[in-house]
C-alpha cells in the first residue's frame, strides 16, 4: 500500500507540472499535528487511507513542486506509540521499493520534541520514477507519540540549497 502512495506522490508531481516558481519559503503546519516545517512552495493537501503497522491509517500528505522537484510531508497517526516503530520501518521499505533504488546514504534523525527511535532516519536514495527517468531522494522518517511522519525530496539532482531548509525547518511544538 505504502509503494501505491509512493507511485501517487511521484506521479501527482509530474501532474502538478508545467513551470516551477522559484523558491518561495514559507512556515506550515502538518494538520492535526505538533509538526511545524518549511516548504519553499505552497503546498496542496491531500488524504487517503492506507495500511500502516497492521491497520487502516488515513495518511495525510502536504505536496508542492518547485525547481523541478517534489517536497512532500506526510502523517498518520499509527494508534499507539508501540506500533511507530514498526510503521517506520515499513515505510521506508516500501518508499525504496516504489523507488526502485536502493538506500545510498542512511543516518539518524532525531527531530526536537519527536520519539528516539532507531527508525527514525534520513535516508538519501537514488531510483526511478515510474515514467522511468531517474530521481533521487531524501527521506526523514520519525515519530511523536502514535503520529509518524515522512519528510521527503524527489528531485533529478538533490542540492544542499533545497534539502537544506526543508530539514533543517521540521519541529514540534
Amino acid at each position: 500500500m505504502f509503494q501505491l502512495l509512493t507511485m501517487a506522490v511521484l506521479a501527482g508531481a509530474a501532474a502538478l507540472g508545467g513551470c516551477s516558481p522559484a523558491l518561495d519559503w514559507r512556515e506550515v503546519r502538518v494538520e492535526s499535528t505538533p509538526l511545524k516545517a518549511m516548504m519553499p512552495c505552497k503546498p496542496e493537501q491531500e488524504t487517503r487511507p492506507v495500511t500502516m503497522a497492521g491497520r487502516w491509517v488515513d495518511l495525510h500528505a502536504l505536496v508542492c513542486r518547485a525547481e523541478d522537484s517534489t517536497f512532500a510531508l506526510l502523517s498518520g497517526d499509527v494508534g499507539g506509540a508501540a506500533d511507530a516503530a514498526a510503521a517506520l520501518q515499513q515505510w521506508k521499505a516500501a518508499s525504496l521499493a516504489g523507488l526502485h533504488g536502493a538506500s545510498v546514504h542512511e543516518r539518524r534523525f532525531h527531530p526536537p520534541g519527536g520519539l528516539d527511535l532507531p527508525q527514525s532516519v534520513q535516508v538519501v536514495a537514488a531510483g526511478t520514477r515510474p515514467d522511468g527517468s531517474k530521481v533521487e531522494s531524501q527521506a526523514a522518517y520519525f515519530a511523536r507519540g502514535s503520529q509518524v511522519f515522512q519528510a521527503v525530496i524527489y528531485t533529478p539532482r538533490l542540492r544542499p540549497e533545497l534539502a537544506d531548509p526543508f530539514f533543517a525547518g521540521l519541529r514540534f511544538e
